[in-house]
């Protein structure tokens, strides 16, 4: 098992790159200046060397989001770029697209993208005999299945621990693709899942009206980080490449705490120095969520939809119990402040909501009664004082260091290690003055020499091993302090383990001789990486504009039938006349078949005129 552990969080910007650091993640993963899967989040190639360095002073990692899918006349600018990234000092690129694999790549290592639908044995150790040196696992795994992958491979293993969740398996979607235009595997999705839908027979009977029936729950295994441990994971990623500081603070600052508890009783231990100081209870719930879920992890089906709505409706507080003209009161005393964000679903199963003027025990008095009645849960979805806290928050990173002052032939010397192993040593020649206050000696020197507050150092412990106490100056101390801090940094700098790795060119044959549009095969050398490892028949992807009328573009976990009480292995289910339909307002209509054998839901574009 491996000895170290990452925690990876996302970086929308430089900014919030460094608060992820800040706040315990051993590694970030941020967009590039182009072709990331997150279009709106790109970040220049300055903004990402300076994270590089940053990250890199605590021994963190960057890695680098170049996973789109890539047309020909991309791929020379997309190869320029991965040499740009190596330069700035990226460690890892995170890609999708196999024309890569077939291009003039640098010594960088490469990270197979959940886009690559990442999610059975023979792909994934497809993936590692290729060069992948990662592979970000298909968020629907179970224990079980992850652990079948640990069995058969040996590359490294990452998953989604926390975020939202895509309900289609990610990099088979071409919903949005096929209704606008906007392909999310080009980092453009408009996120039609996240729509309102009618749900209708073959007869055009409507058996749920007006309801976001693709919408999930967000992720979140804080429960089972042991477990994932226990099967092989040694990367830990939190999604959100999109959110905000607060959230990336919150959330990074809350598995930290988790991980810090459990890593030592397996023996494992961070994957980057130093140690972190939070100044504040992170508490996920209140943050953006759409209600968490744990999804198929354990192999049973949690709680995963958020039929009612796709926005954060918040954290429960109370019942409301009785209602006046101004305020309403609860069934629990629940403290809010001045601008606190309530909500709650009014009767057409809608989300409102209002603001907090101010409370009195059970008693909440908003800035609007509108659609409050007795017996609705009222919600908040933002806390303001909580907010508040994380936002004012500084947590603090400080690498410990073992320094140890004593003397030499030509005078003194001081040393130190730091928790890597690096050791350094800086002289203090001058001569040996006995000092005429030896009593004070000893203080002096702890004072002087361990004041690293303007360093990424915290001293752990200073030994001082004098035969008798001498008279040195502050100037002296403060110079030898600063110079030891320098070296001791130019030391990690130098001894920083970058990572190598890069393409392996052989013909490794692919698990599969035929490939549909589904396997995003979109430039000529991802034609040409195929056709080496042995596929024989390439239909192109989507996006290089394939009549899209009656095609796939979802296949889900996700199961209607099932969150209606329709599944054949439930007790007396429900009888519905199949096919069934997904109908927005806007006049698309989408068809829904069942492979009830693996338990899997496929959507079909039936018709986009709208």
């Amino acid at each position: 098992m491996q000895k170290t552990i990452e925690l990876l969080a996302p970086a929308k910007d430089l900014e919030s790159g460094i608060i992820a650091i800040n706040a315990g993640a051993d590694a970030v993963y941020i967009g590039a200046p182009r072709f990331g899967a997150r279009q709106a989040v790109g970040n220049s190639l300055a903004d990402i060397e300076k994270l590089a360095a940053y990250a890199h002073k605590y021994w963190g990692r960057v890695y680098a989001a170049v996973n789109t899918l890539l047309h020909d006349n991309e791929l020379d600018d997309a190869v320029q770029l991965c040499h740009q990234l190596y330069s700035a000092g990226a460690d890892a690129l995170i890609v999708q697209d196999m024309g890569l694999l077939e291009s003039d790549l640098p010594p960088i290592p490469l990270y197979a993208s959940t886009q690559m639908h990442n999610h059975t044995p023979e792909r994934v150790a497809f993936l590692e005999q290729v060069g992948l040196q990662r592979v970000i696992l298909a968020r629907e795994l179970s224990l079980q299945e992850i652990s079948k992958i640990r069995s058969a491979t040996s590359v490294e293993l990452e998953t989604f621990i926390h975020g939202a969740l895509c309900v289609s398996y990610s990099g088979q979607c071409t919903l949005s693709y096929a209704i606008g235009g906007r392909s999310g595997n080009r980092g453009q999705c408009a996120q039609p899942c996240r729509r309102r839908y009618s749900l209708e027979d073959q007869y055009g009977n409507i058996q749920v009206q007006d309801s976001h029936l693709l919408s999930l729950k967000d992720f979140n295994l804080t429960d089972y980080l042991r477990d994932l441990l226990e099967v092989g994971i040694c990367s830990f990623k939190i999604e959100g490449r999109l959110k905000d500081q607060a959230y990336v603070k919150n959330v990074v600052a809350h598995y930290r705490q988790r991980l810090d508890a459990i890593l030592p009783d397996l023996g494992l231990q961070p994957s980057s120095s130093g140690r972190v100081n939070i100044d504040f209870e992170p508490d996920p719930s209140k943050t953006f969520n759409r209600g968490y879920t744990s999804y198929y992890l354990t192999g049973l089906r949690d709680d995963i939809t958020s039929f009612k709505t796709p926005k954060h409706a918040g954290e429960p507080i109370g019942v409301v119990t009785a209602v006046g003209q101004q305020s309403f009161e609860l069934n629990v005393a629940a403290s809010f402040n001045n601008g606190d964000g309530l909500t709650f679903f009014d009767q057409d199963g809608h989300l409102r909501g209002a603001q907090v003027n101010s409370s009195d025990g059970n008693t909440v008095f908003p800035a609007k009664m509108d659609g409050i009645r007795v017996g609705l849960q009222i919600r908040r979805n933002a806390d303001r004082a909580f907010l508040k806290q994380v936002g004012k928050s500084q947590p603090d990173r400080w690498i410990p260091i073992k320094m140890e002052f004593s003397e030499t032939k030509f005078g003194f010397q001081l040393s130190a290690e730091d928790q890597n192993g690096n050791f350094v040593v800086v002289p203090l020649n001058r001569e040996k003055i006995p000092a005429q206050k030896p009593d004070q000696v000893r203080a002096t020197l702890e004072r002087q020499l361990t004041r690293l507050g303007d360093s990424e150092f915290v001293n752990d412990k200073l030994e001082i091993d004098l035969s008798t106490p001498y008279f040195l100056p502050v100037s002296a101390l403060n110079a030898l302090r600063r110079d030891l801090v320098t070296k001791l940094q130019s030391e990690r700098a130098s001894n920083f383990p970058r990572l190598t790795g890069g393409i392996i060119r052989n013909n490794v044959p692919y698990p599969e001789t035929k490939l549909s549009f589904l396997s995003n095969v979109l430039n000529h050398r991802a034609v040409a990486f195929y056709h080496r490892h042995g596929v024989q028949e390439i239909e192109p992807a989507a996006e290089s504009g394939i009549d899209m009328h009656d095609r796939k573009v979802m296949t889900t976990k996700h199961c209607i039938k099932y969150e209606l009480g329709g599944c054949h292995h439930q007790d007396q289910p429900r009888d519905f006349d199949e096919p069934l339909y997904l109908v927005a307002e806007d006049g698309l209509r989408l068809r829904l078949t069942f492979n009830c054998r693996e338990c899997l839901m496929d959507v079909y574009i039936e018709q986009t005129d709208h």
